[in-house]
C-alpha cells in the first residue's frame, strides 16, 4: 500500500500556496504519465540540487508501510486455507520437538520461537519458489535462519523423509541410533548431516557474506562458460539481529556493484534478538532500509497485514503512518506481547483518527491483526516482485512477531529466545489459535502429527514440492571425477631443483601456472588472493588467464604496454577479492563446496598472508569445513621469522595450531619445493579422484634458499609428516636428533653441520606436518614418528618458526628415553631482519646447536 500524504503545512512553509501548486504539478504528472516518468523527473531535480549546490539529498526512508501497493499485489495462486493449515501444522510438530527434547533431558536447548516467527516466511518459499535441482532446473540455493531448523524438520517430517523417531531425537546425535533413529543437528550442519543441509548457518553472519559470494560464484561460472546458471536464485533467510555481525553487512555493495539480480535477502524483523529488543530505542527496518538503499540493494518491506489494508484505505488523515513513525521497535515489541484490549487502549487509544479506525473491531480482531510476515499473500507478492526484479539485489525486510502464536507463554516476551517448554494450559492455547485437529490428551502429551497419506494438506504438499523438483533442503555429491595430470608435467623443476635458489612461494606460483594450462584440470582451477597478488609473485597470471570482472575491462591500464599487464574480463579466472579476507574467503568456499551445489567440481587456491587466515577468518574456515569443502588454503609469508619487516600483526606463528582443530583439514608447513609438489598432487588427488571431504591448509615463505631434490622414495612419509633428510658425522659415539619444518629447517641443516663438525653424529628430519603426525599417534598403537626416530639415536630437539605448541602437539609418540626439546616462536612478533628474529626467538641454527649440545650433556 502507498503511504497516506503527510500534511503539507510545516512551520518551515514559507509560502503553502506555492507548495500546494508544486504538489498537485507533481501528482497530475504522475497521473497522467506514470510511475518511469515521475521517477525521472525526481532524479533530474535531484540532480539540480547538487549541481547549485543547495545541500539535499532524498531520505532514504519511507514511511513504515508496505511497498507494494494492494493494487499491484499479483493473485494469489494457492490454495490460502490448506496452506495456512500446513504452516500451523509445521509449528506445532516443530514446537512438540523441542518441548519434548527439553522435557526429556532438560538441557538439550532448543528453539521454539524464531521458527514460530519465520514459519510463513519459509513455507511460501516452500510452497511456491525455492526449486530443488532437476533434470530442468539447477536448484535454488537457500540458506536458512539457523535456529528455525527445527521447522524444516517439521516440513521434512510432513514430506516423510524424517520418522517420528528421527524428531524425537532432536540434538541427540550420539544416542539417536541406539534407538534406530537419526539424531536432528541442532542447526544447519552438513558435515552432521551430510544429505540434508546445505549450508552452515549456525554460526551468526556467515551465512548472509557466504549467500553473496554463491551468488556472485554462479556469475562467475555461467560467464566462463563452465555451467549455466541463469534462472536459479540465491535465497538467504536470515535474522535482524544478525545484521549486527560486521560479516552480514560487509559485502553489500559487491553484491549491488554486481547487480546480482539472483540474490534475494529476506530478514525476519521480529524485533528481537536473543535477550530484547534488537533497537529497543529505535527502529531496525528503517535502520536496514536506509543501509541496503544506499548500498544500492532494491528494498521491499512487507510490514502490515491484509487486515490492515482497510485500516489504511479509511486512513485518509495519515494517523497510522503517523503513529508508526514514532513508535520505536521497544513499544512494538510491548503491543505484540499484550492482547487485543492492551492495544486498543494503549495503541488506537494515542488519538481520536486512530480510535475512529478501530471501531467496529473486537478486541480479538485487534489481537489478531497480523504483520507482514504473517500474511501468506503479502508474502507471495513479496517473494514474486523480488524474484522478478532485475539489476539488483533485493531485500524483503519481513515484520514479524518472535514467538508469534505463543501467547502468554512467550509471544514478544523478552525470555521468548529460551522458551523451549509450555505448560499445559499454554498448550491448548496454542492448539486452539491454530485450529490444529488434536484432542486435549495429544496437545498435553506433545504429539506430533501426520496428516492421512490422501488428505488434501499432504497431496498439496506433495504437488507443490514436486513441481518445484523434490524435497529441500536436500544436499548431493555426485559429480564427475576431475582428472589430475601426472606430477612431473608440471612440478619437474620442484622435484629435481638441482640446488636452485627459490621460495615455496615461488614455486608453488610457477606449478599453479603450469596447472593452469591443463586442457581439462586448467579451466576449473580457481585461483584466488585478496588484494596481494603481486606480492606472492602472480602478476604473470594476470595476463595469461585474467581476473575476473562481471564487465569486462573499462579502461587501458596504466601498465598496458609491459609484459606483466593487469587485465581484466568477463571470462577471466582469477578472483582478485579486493582488501577482504573474509570475502576472499566466502569465494573460496563457494568454489570449494560446487562439486555439491552445483554438480560441478572445481579447485580452489585461496593465497595469503598466513597471519590474515586461521586468525582473522576463522569461523569462516570453520564454516567452511562443515560444509564439506574440498580445496587449497595457501599461508604465503608465514611463520614468525621470513616475514621480516611487517612486525607484530603480520607474522604469524600460531595458524598450524589452530589448523590442527579442524578434523578434516590437512596443515602441512614444507621446507622445499619437492615437498611441496608432492603435498600439492595427493591433496588434488584425494579431493578431486578419490572426491574426499578434506581440504589442505599449505604454508610457503617468501625466503629465496637452495632447493634440495627430494629423495627417492619418500613421497609416503612427506605426506605422513616426515622424511629423514639426511645424516652426518659419525654413527658412533654421541648422536643426537635434529627436527625442522619450513622456514627453520634451513637453520636445522645448518646447526647440523656445525654438530657434525664437532664430532657428533646427527640424523636431519624434515618435519612437513606437525598435525598429520600427532593424528596418526593418536590412531595408532606404533606412531609413524616412533617408527621415523627408531632409526635415529640421542636426544631430539625439534624447531620450528611456529609456537612451541606446535612441535609439542607430538611430544607422546616420542619413544621413551629420548629427551625431546622444543624451540618455538612464543610471543609477540618484531620487525627486524631475519637473522634477528631468529636470534631473538632462539630459532636460529646457533640455538638449535646450544640446545642440542646441553641436551647431550644432561644425556651423558
Amino acid at each position: 500500500m502507498n503511504a497516506p500524504h503527510e500534511p503539507i503545512l510545516s512551520d518551515l512553509d514559507q509560502d503553502p500556496l506555492e507548495t500546494a501548486e508544486w504538489r498537485a504539478a507533481f501528482e497530475a504528472l504522475a497521473a497522467a504519465e506514470g510511475p518511469a516518468r515521475a521517477r525521472y523527473i525526481l532524479d533530474e531535480l535531484a540532480r539540480l540540487a547538487r549541481q547549485h549546490r543547495i545541500g539535499w539529498q532524498p531520505d532514504l526512508n519511507t514511511p513504515y508501510v508496505n511497498t507494494i501497493d494492494v493494487k499491484d499485489q499479483p493473485a494469489f495462486p494457492g490454495d490460502l486455507a490448506i496452506e495456512e493449515r500446513l504452516a500451523s501444522l509445521m509449528r506445532w510438530n516443530a514446537l512438540a520437538m523441542v518441548a519434548r527434547a527439553n522435557a526429556a533431558y532438560g538441557e538439550l536447548g532448543g528453539h521454539i520461537a524464531s521458527y514460530a516467527s519465520a514459519a510463513d516466511l519459509f513455507e511460501t518459499g516452500f510452497n511456491h519458489f525455492f526449486h530443488a535441482r532437476s533434470a530442468t532446473h539447477g536448484g535454488d540455493l537457500v540458506f536458512f535462519q539457523p535456529h528455525s531448523a527445527p521447522g524444516v524438520y517439521a516440513r521434512a517430517f510432513l514430506e516423510g523423509r524424517l520418522s517420528e523417531n528421527d524428531l524425537a531425537h532432536y540434538r541427540q546425535e550420539i544416542t539417536a541410533p541406539e534407538s534406530g533413529a537419526r539424531g536432528l543437528s541442532s542447526y544447519p550442519h552438513p558435515w552432521l548431516m551430510p544429505d540434508f543441509w546445505q549450508f552452515p548457518t549456525g554460526s551468526m553472519g556467515i551465512g548472509p557474506i557466504s549467500s553473496i559470494y554463491h551468488a556472485r560464484f554462479m556469475r562467475y561460472l555461467t560467464h566462463r562458460g563452465l555451467l549455466n546458471c541463469e534462472g536459479r536464485k540465491v535465497w538467504g533467510v536470515f535474522g535482524d539481529g544478525e545484521m549486527d555481525e560486521p560479516e552480514s553487512m560487509s559485502a553489500l555493495t559487491l553484491a549491488a556493484r554486481e547487480k546480482l539480480d539472483n540474490l534475494v535477502w529476506v530478514v525476519n524483523c521480529n524485533l528481537q534478538r536473543l535477550d530484547g529488543p534488537v533497537r529497543g530505542n529505535g527502529r531496525i527496518v528503517d535502520e536496514l532500509e536506509k543501509l541496503f538503499a544506499g548500498a544500492g540493494w532494491n528494498v521491499i518491506k512487507l510490514l502490515w497485514g491484509s487486515d490492515w489494508d482497510g485500516l489504511f484505505a479509511r486512513d485518509t488523515q495519515g494517523a497510522l503512518a503517523r503513529a508508526f513513525a514514532s513508535t520505536v521497535d521497544g513499544q512494538m515489541q510491548t503491543f505484540a506481547a499484550k492482547d487485543g484490549r492492551f492495544n486498543r487502549e494503549n495503541f488506537f487509544g494515542q488519538n481520536p483518527e486512530l480510535a475512529l479506525l478501530a471501531q467496529g473491531m473486537t478486541d480479538e480482531q485487534i489481537d489478531r491483526l497480523k504483520r507482514g510476515g504473517h500474511d501468506l499473500v503479502k508474502i507471495h507478492a513479496a517473494y514474486a516482485m523480488a524474484a522478478a526484479h532485475r539489476g539488483q539485489p533485493t531485500v524483503i525486510l519481513a515484520h514479524t512477531k518472535k514467538g508469534y502464536g505463543m501467547g502468554s507463554a512467550g509471544q514478544g516476551k523478552m525470555t521468548t529466545h529460551s522458551q523451549k517448554k509450555l505448560d499445559e494450559n499454554e498448550l491448548l492455547g496454542y492448539r486452539n489459535r491454530f485450529n490444529l485437529p488434536l484432542s486435549d490428551e495429544q496437545a498435553k502429551g506433545l504429539a506430533f502429527f501426520r496428516p492421512a497419506d490422501d488428505s488434501a494438506e499432504m497431496r498439496y504438499l506433495r504437488e507443490h514440492r514436486e513441481r518445484l523438483g523434490g524435497a529441500m533442503p536436500r544436499r548431493e555429491t555426485a559429480c564427475d571425477v576431475l582428472p589430475v595430470p601426472g606430477l612431473a608435467s608440471y612440478a619437474q623443476f620442484a622435484l629435481r631443483p638441482e640446488g636452485k635458489e627459490m621460495s615455496t612461494t615461488m614455486a608453488f606460483v610457477r606449478m599453479l601456472g603450469n596447472l593452469l594450462k591443463h586442457d581439462t584440470l586448467g579451466p576449473r582451477i580457481v585461483p584466488i588472493v585478496a588484494d596481494e597478488a603481486r606480492t606472492f609473485g602472480m602478476a604473470n597470471l594476470f595476463k595469461q588467464v585474467g581476473i575476473y570482472s562481471s564487465v569486462g575491462q573499462r579502461y587501458a591500464p596504466e601498465d598496458i604496454g609491459s609484459v606483466l599487464s593487469y587485465r581484466e574480463a568477463q571470462d577471466g579466472q582469477i578472483l582478485e577479492e579486493g582488501i577482504s579476507e573474509a570475502g576472499a574467503m566466502a569465494s573460496w568456499t563457494a568454489a570449494a563446496t560446487s562439486y555439491s551445489v552445483h554438480g560441478l567440481a572445481m579447485l580452489p587456491f585461496y593465497i595469503y598472508y598466513s597471519m590474515f587466515g586461521f586468525q582473522r577468518v576463522g569461523d569462516a574456515i570453520w564454516a567452511a569445513a562443515d560444509q564439506r569443502a574440498r580445496g587449497f588454503l595457501l599461508g604465503a609469508t608465514s611463520g614468525r621469522t621470513t616475514l621480516g619487516g611487517e612486525g607484530l600483526q603480520h607474522q604469524d606463528g600460531s595458524s598450524h595450531l589452530i589448523a590442527a582443530t579442524i578434523p578434516n583439514c590437512k596443515a602441512y608447513d614444507p621446507a622445499f619445493s619437492g615437498e611441496l609438489a608432492v603435498i600439492l598432487d595427493a591433496g588434488m588427488r584425494e579431493m578431486l579422484v578419490e572426491q574426499q571431504d578434506v581440504f589442505y591448509y599449505v604454508t610457503l615463505m617468501n625466503e629465496n634458499y637452495a632447493q634440495v631434490d627430494l629423495p627417492e622414495g619418500v613421497e609416503r612419509h612427506v605426506l605422513r609428516g616426515g622424511y629423514r633428510l639426511g645424516r652426518q658425522g659419525p654413527r658412533e659415539g654421541r648422536r643426537v636428533t635434529l627436527l625442522g619444518s619450513g622456514a627453520i629447517l634451513t637453520e636445522v641443516v645448518k646447526a647440523a653441520h656445525q654438530l657434525a663438525a664437532q664430532g657428533i653424529g646427527v640424523d636431519v628430519l624434515s618435519i612437513t606436518s606437525w598435525s598429520e603426525l600427532a593424528r596418526d599417534g593418536m590412531a595408532h598403537d606404533k606412531a609413524f614418528l616412533a617408527e621415523l626416530l627408531g632409526a635415529t639415536a640421542g636426544p631430539v630437539i625439534a624447531a620450528t618458526d611456529y609456537v612451541r605448541a606446535v612441535p609439542e602437539s607430538v611430544r607422546a609418540f616420542v619413544p621413551a628415553g629420548r629427551g625431546y626439546f622444543t624451540l618455538g616462536t612464543d610471543g609477540f612478533g618484531r620487525s627486524d631482519t631475519r637473522a634477528a628474529l631468529r636470534r631473538f626467538f632462539r630459532v636460529d641454527a646457533n640455538s638449535i646447536l646450544e640446545q642440542a649440545l646441553a641436551a647431550l650433556a644432561v644425556q651423558h
